[in-house]
């Protein structure tokens, strides 16, 4: 499997004077960004849903379409979309006041050249712009137009601390995705922590979650299975983006990013009473839909290559798939998606007899392969392994914390960590 390949910085470029576009254009590819140059904001706005720009700069007076209009329209299309505004020195006043309506800055006219590349640079830093390697998204394997443009959307976003609601079939990699925005924002050196809603107890909220991914971002995967209770709690944090410690005393300010992610249908959740609608507001203020791999049948010989690339690095041994396992593969059914997809190539791999993998094997593995309920004994496995594993999070590894929180005398929750296979040293912080 190749590496991510490189690839420039793309920067929209607006002006209607055409000698001044065309120096801008001339300066930032020679400094190795791509350059889209057009002339009035209607165009501009409409190259960028093509584009995908990571960045835009626009001349503040324009006909039709000003800079102050594109500005507001860019934000609601693509709210981390950083732009630049270019002004004359008459309207400086309203460059400010466009700085204050979100764009990034303004350049006077003329523009000077070190000034451009010094702005242009600190604007893609602080969107998130990864300008080695696409490293942000490791790991999500594609080539379709539909993933590229949820991730151009995600890459977008990851600049802002906007709340993000990622939907999408289970098994469509919303936390793989969670995890890539957290990667390209300027959270990236801070926690990542991910939190299953179903499985949390109404506690946890308070008893440390958003405090364990302080300065960082906190995921919630599966929002519409969390409490009437805890949403009535997380909603009141958000809105005043403080908690109070267990013991009373003054609200404590807490810095994290909020993601949430779901493969249910918030909207019939509020309609009949079990999400509420003023918090569905609060963290759906953008919203990422992942397309199930079944409008993304091209990246299936795609994501077959790279599981067996990751097996083989595992096991040493190299299988391939004959040439009709691979076309059966890629038309077939995935109610589970990509999930399954990388459970049917591992099964396969597994029961292989040859190097190379024949179509009756995937015949059998599809055949078997239906979704069930598990049993009530595994759920509450299930259920009680992800809230150990929660709880530990939250005190880093310190089981007396964690046995208070869970009500349950320490020799009791030592038994339960053991039964359930848990460590609490991997859940310590580890000096750096």
């Amino acid at each position: 499997m190749n590496l991510p390949t490189k690839r420039k910085a793309r920067i929209l470029v607006v002006d209607d004077d055409p000698g001044l576009l065309r120096l801008l254009t001339i300066r930032l590819r020679a400094e190795n960004y791509e350059v889209e140059p057009m002339e009035n904001g209607a165009q501009a706005l409409a190259a960028a849903s093509r584009f995908r720009p990571d960045l835009v700069i626009s001349d503040l007076r324009m006909d039709q379409l000003d800079g102050i209009g594109l500005l507001k329209e860019l934000q609601i299309r693509w709210p981390g979309l950083k732009v630049i505004l270019l002004t004359a020195h008459g309207t400086i006043p309203d460059a400010v006041h466009a700085t204050q309506m979100g764009a990034f800055g303004f350049l006077t006219k003329p523009v000077e050249k070190q000034e451009l590349l010094a702005q242009v640079q600190r604007a893609l830093k602080i969107s998130g712009f990864v300008d080695t390697a696409e490293e942000w998204r490791a790991g999500i394997i594609t080539r379709s137009a539909l993933m590229e443009e949820r991730l151009g959307q995600a890459h977008m976003v990851a600049g802002t601390d906007a709340p993000v609601l990622i939907t999408g079939e289970s098994g469509t990699g919303k936390e793989m995705l969670a995890r890539a925005i957290h990667r390209a924002s300027p959270r990236r050196a801070r926690p990542f922590v991910a939190a299953n809603c179903g499985a949390m107890a109404d506690e946890m909220l308070e008893a440390g979650l958003l405090r364990s991914a302080e300065g960082g971002t906190l995921l919630l995967d599966e929002i519409g299975g969390m409490s009437v209770r805890l949403q009535a709690r997380l909603l009141q944090v958000l809105q005043e983006n403080a908690v109070r410690p267990a013991a009373g005393g003054d609200s404590v300010a807490v810095n994290v990013r909020i993601i949430s992610a779901t493969s249910h249908d918030l909207q019939a959740l509020i309609a009949s009473g079990q999400f509420r609608e003023d918090l569905y507001y609060r963290l759906n203020v953008v919203h990422i839909e992942l397309p199930p791999l079944s409008r993304r049948r091209e990246d299936i010989p795609l994501l077959v290559a790279h599981f067996l690339e990751q097996i083989a690095k595992e096991s040493g041994a190299r299988k391939i798939y004959a040439p009709e396992a691979v076309e059966l593969l890629a038309t077939s059914e995935w109610p589970g998606n990509v999930r399954q997809l990388a459970n049917v190539v591992r099964q396969n791999c597994a029961l292989a007899q040859t190097p190379i993998i024949p179509v009756e094997l995937v015949q059998q593995s599809l055949g078997g392969s239906q979704a069930k309920l598990p049993s009530f004994d595994e759920a509450r496995d299930e259920f009680t392994r992800s809230y150990l594993s929660q709880i530990l999070q939250i005190t880093g590894g310190n089981v007396s914390q964690a046995a208070r929180l869970a009500k349950r005398n320490r020799t009791d929750f030592y038994k339960l960590l053991g039964r359930h296979q848990l460590v609490p040293d991997d859940f310590k912080e580890k000096e750096r």
